[in-house]
Parts: structure tokens; sequence; C-alpha cells
């Protein structure tokens, strides 16, 4: 067996830390690979900005009916998209306790008118007496009450059985003017409280265009209605446009969305119930403005930013900056920005805070002739 050399212990320990340190080292993480962004450098202009909704066309009045007393829904006579006419029927209950109780309610009629007949007849004869000195005064008066008691009986009867006969009536639920069905609510066998919605009839006569705005600008839209051709309307499928007149504005929020609804007079405009159109905001020209590409700006932390370009050491950085609208397929920079800067226009969610970069170059052909270098304030 062959002889090994013996290290010397400083030696061993050396030999040992070295390896134990190269062990428990880590490496260096890859530098982040120096990406190609195009880049654009902002000048100020004016631009004539506006915004767009989308929105609904509904009926000015859309009533819910409902029957005005309890009971089981015996048959409902439409459907969905049904026209009905002023007085027509729409629904039955049963009525068979309704009709007891006004059969009720007239034998409390004639009960009340007998009782009555009858208090007449004796306050009539006891007149009589009192006349000839049988009776005194103050039993006459006795009498005399217990008649207006009977006669207010049946009034009481009679108002009562009006009721009762109102309530019978309202076994017919009837449409209370022309219009269209946009909704069904219950089916045949339920059985309904008084109150409870059948069907939802849209009412013939104005439309409105329907939309909801953000809270951010609401006040834009209140402003537009000063403004004769500010707020138009484009139906779905077509180009042309129709001036709308603001007619209501929600007076609050939504809880859930946040946003506002907001009603416009459609006038004349021959639309249908339902049809889908888009609400146009035209701004006022506005003056030293911005206008980037749509793809250079982005979302960060609930704000809406850019990239902006050191051109000296060719790092990125984040600038927070405010939009005015849209023109064309340019947003409409209002702030945050200055006329000189370079803002990176493509690539922007790829960039992290200080990344290196450099400008993207597009690739020539090979037999094309060489073209001198374009400077970056013209890119």
């Amino acid at each position: 067996m062959p002889h090994l050399p013996r290290l010397a212990p400083p030696l061993l320990l050396a030999v040992l830390l070295s390896a134990l340190m190269s062990a428990c080292s880590k490496q260096a993480p890859a530098p982040e690979p120096e990406r190609a962004v195009r880049t654009q450098v902002v000048s100020a202009g004016s631009a004539s900005a506006s915004h767009e909704y989308a929105a609904e066309v509904r009926a000015r009045v859309e009533s819910r009916l409902s029957f005005r007393v309890n009971g089981k829904l015996l048959n409902r006579a439409v459907n969905l998209g049904d026209t009905v006419k002023r007085g027509q029927v729409l629904a039955r209950i049963d009525a068979q306790d309704l009709k007891l109780a006004e059969a009720a309610a007239a034998a409390g009629v004639a009960a009340a008118r007998t009782n009555r007949d009858q208090a007449a007849a004796d306050y009539k004869r006891f007149v009589d007496l009192q006349r000839q000195g049988f009776i005194s005064a103050a039993e006459l008066e006795r009498r005399e009450s217990a008649f207006k008691a009977a006669q207010a009986q049946l009034d009481q009867a009679k108002a009562q059985a009006d009721v009762q006969g109102n309530q019978a009536g309202y076994a017919q639920l009837v449409a209370d003017g022309p219009g269209v069905v946009t909704g069904v609510d219950a089916e045949p066998g339920q059985v309904l409280a008084a109150g409870t919605p059948v069907v939802r009839v849209a009412q013939d006569g104005p439309r409105d265009i329907v939309f909801s705005v953000p809270e951010d600008q609401i006040s834009r839209v209140r402003a537009a209605a000063s403004r004769p051709g500010a707020l138009k309307v484009r139906l779905w499928g077509g180009e042309r446009t129709w001036p709308l007149t603001l007619r209501e504005v929600a007076a609050a929020a939504d809880p859930a969305t946040r946003t506002f609804l907001i009603k416009a007079d459609a006038g004349k405009l021959d639309v249908k119930l339902g049809q889908s159109a888009t609400v146009v905001l035209d701004l006022p020209q506005m003056d030293s403005v911005i206008k980037l590409p749509v793809s250079a700006v982005l979302q960060q932390g609930g704000k809406t930013s850019v990239w902006l370009l050191d051109g000296a050491s060719m790092t990125v950085k984040p600038a927070t900056v405010q939009v005015g609208g849209a023109d064309g397929n340019e947003v409409v920079i209002v702030g945050g920005l200055n006329p000189g800067q370079e803002v990176v226009v493509a690539g922007v969610h790829v960039l992290s805070p200080g990344q290196k970069v450099k400008r993207y170059v597009p690739p020539r052909a090979a037999n094309a002739p060489a073209t001198p270098a374009v400077p970056a304030a013209s890119r």
C-alpha cells in the first residue's frame, strides 16, 4: 500500500475552509437582458379628445304590474315581447274567495237595510205618540238616535260591499296603457301576495339612451349638457351619430360599480327597446397637451403611468401621468410629462425601474442602401 504524505495541520485547515466556503457561496444572479424598446420624444400640441360609453335603449316609463290582492295565479295571457293595449287582460288569479267575500258584504247590506227600515218605522210611530202626549221628548230622542245609528250602519255596509266588489274586480290584471312586455316575473300556479310583480311593460312613448359614467368623469358630462352637439349617440352597427339631450343624472353612485347612471332623451330617433348604442362625448379643444400611442401607457398601483428613458444611462423609470381622453388611436396626456422627454411606446409591460434598455432599430433589407442614423428626438 503506497504511503500518503501527511499534511501539516495549518495546511489541512486552510484546505477545509476553502472547500467549505466554495460549497456555501451562492452564484451571482444573471444580469437582466438589455431589452430593445421603441421610444418617442414628446412634444406639445392641441387635441380634440372624446370619451365613449356603452349605452342601451330603454323606455322612458317601464311599469312592474302586479295584483292588488292576494291569490293563486291561474293563467298569464301574455309572454315576453308581446304587444299589449290599454285595458287588455294580462293575467288572472283565483277569485273564489273574493266572490264569497263580495256575497257576504251584500248580505251585510241587506241586513243593515232591514234594521234601518225597522228603526225608521219605530221612529215614525214614536213621533205620533209624542204628539199625542203618550211618551216624553227624551224617549223620542232615543228612538231618533237608534234610527240614525241604523242608517249609519247601512252606509257602512254599502261602503264595505263596494270595497269587496272592487276586490273581486282586482282578480284580473289589466294593462294601464299600450306597450311591450319586457319581463315576466310570475308563472301560473304561484300563490302571490298583493304587490308581487307579475309582468313588466315598457309603455309606448319617449325612449331614453341609458349609460353609466365613472365618478371622475361625471363633471365633464354635466358640462357637456350646456354645449350643443357635445353629447351624441351612435347606434350599434352604424357610423352616423345623432345629438342627445341630457335628461337625468343619478344623484348617487351605484354602490357596486361606483358609476353614475345617466339618461339622455333620444328625441325622434327610430330605435328599438334594448338596442345597443355608443354615447360619444366630445371634449373642448385642448392646447398644450401631449399625445402618445395607447401602447405607451399602463396601470401601476391604480395609477396611469409611462416609462421615461434616461438617454445618458439608458435606463428607464416610471412617471405618473394624467389622461385627458382619447384622440383616435392616441391617448391625450394633460399632466405628468414635459416636452422633450423620451418615452417608451412599445414593450412597456416587461420593464422594471432602473432596467438597462436599448433603442430598437428596425432591421434593414439585405439589398437596401445604408441610411444615416436617426436622432433619438425623432423616434
